[in-house]
C-alpha cells in the first residue's frame, strides 16, 4: 500500500443512478472533514474537486504532498477514474495542484515542469517513471563538515540544516537521500512543526520563498555500506547508484548539497538533453 498524505477517504455515496451528481462526506489526512455536495445537480467531478480543494484550504493536504494515484482515488471515493481525472485537471489548471507526468500529482502552485524536473527524472529499472513516496527520518541543525561547506560556498562549521529521507515504492525502500541546506536562508526548516512533503522543493519555494533555479548533478556507483544496506533492505556490498546534486537559488548561490543512494536493481536515471 502506498503511504501518502491521503490516509483515509470514505466512499462517496451516490444519491442517483447516474454518476453525474453526488452528495458525500469524506476524510483526507489525519483529521475528518465532513461536508455535503451542493445539490443533486452538481456534477460528480465538481464535488470531488471541491472535496480536495477543501482539504488543501484546511491544511490537511499541504504544499508538496503527493496525492494517491488516479485509480487509487477513484477506488477510495467510489467514482470512475475519468471523474477523478477531470477534477484533478481542473485543480491543476487552478494551480492548486502540480502534475509530474509518470510521477504523480502534488499539492503545489509551482509548475516544476518549467524548472528542475525538465532536466532529470527518477524511474524504475526499465527506465519508466515511477511514484516515489518519501519519509523524513532525521532533521537537525548541525555544524557543516569542511567538504559540504566548501560545496555550498560557506565557511567550515557554518550552520546547516541536515535532512535524511527514505524513498519508497509500494512500501519497499528504494533510495536513501541525505541533504545539507544553507541554514541562513532556510531558518526554521529544522522545526518539527514544519511539514516536509514528498516534493521538498515545493515547500522551499512556497513556504520559505526561496527560488530553486538550477542544479548540477554527478552520477556514480558504489557498494552499499552497512548503514545503506540496512536502510534499503539489501545486502552489504550490493551495488547502489549514487547521485550528487548541488542546487542553486538566485544570484547563482548554492543552497543545497544532496547525496542520494538508490538500489541498482530498482533504480534508473533519465536526463533530457536539448
Amino acid at each position: 500500500m502506498l503511504v501518502t498524505p491521503v490516509r483515509q477517504v470514505t466512499h462517496i455515496h451516490e444519491l442517483a443512478d447516474s454518476r453525474d451528481s453526488v452528495r458525500f462526506s469524506g476524510r483526507i489526512g489525519a483529521n475528518s472533514c465532513n461536508f455535503t455536495g451542493t445539490s443533486m445537480h452538481t456534477p460528480l467531478y465538481k464535488s470531488v474537486e471541491e472535496h480536495i480543494r477543501q482539504q488543501i484550504e484546511a491544511g490537511e493536504l499541504r504544499a508538496g504532498d503527493l496525492l494517491p494515484s488516479e485509480p487509487q482515488l477513484a477506488k477510495q471515493l467510489d467514482v470512475s477514474q475519468g471523474t477523478v481525472k477531470k477534477a484533478l485537471d481542473n485543480l491543476v489548471a487552478e494551480k492548486l495542484l502540480y502534475r509530474h507526468q509518470g510521477k504523480g500529482t502534488y499539492v503545489s502552485r509551482i509548475d516544476f515542469n518549467n524548472s528542475l524536473f525538465r532536466f532529470f527524472s527518477y524511474g524504475d529499472q526499465r527506465g519508466d517513471d515511477t511514484r516515489i513516496h518519501k519519509e523524513t527520518a532525521i532533521r537537525r541543525i548541525s555544524r557543516g563538515p569542511a567538504d559540504i561547506c566548501k560545496r555550498l560556498g560557506l565557511a567550515t562549521g557554518s550552520r546547516l540544516i541536515y535532512l535524511e529521507r527514505t524513498g519508497f515504492v509500494d512500501d519497499g525502500p528504494v533510495l536513501l537521500e541525505k541533504s545539507w541546506w544553507d541554514g541562513t536562508l532556510l531558518a526554521g526548516l529544522e522545526d518539527e512543526t514544519v511539514h516536509i512533503p514528498d516534493l521538498l522543493y515545493a515547500v522551499i519555494v512556497d513556504q520559505f520563498g526561496v527560488p530553486v533555479i538550477r542544479a548540477e548533478e554527478t552520477l556514480t556507483a558504489e557498494s552499499a555500506d552497512n548503514d545503506t544496506a540496512t536502510a534499503l533492505s539489501i545486502e552489504t556490498g550490493a551495488a547502489v547508484v549514487v547521485l550528487h546534486r548541488l542546487t542553486y537559488t538566485s544570484n547563482n548561490r548554492p543552497i543545497e548539497f544532496r547525496v542520494t543512494r538508490g538500489r541498482a536493481d530498482r533504480f534508473s536515471y533519465r536526463s533530457e538533453i536539448r
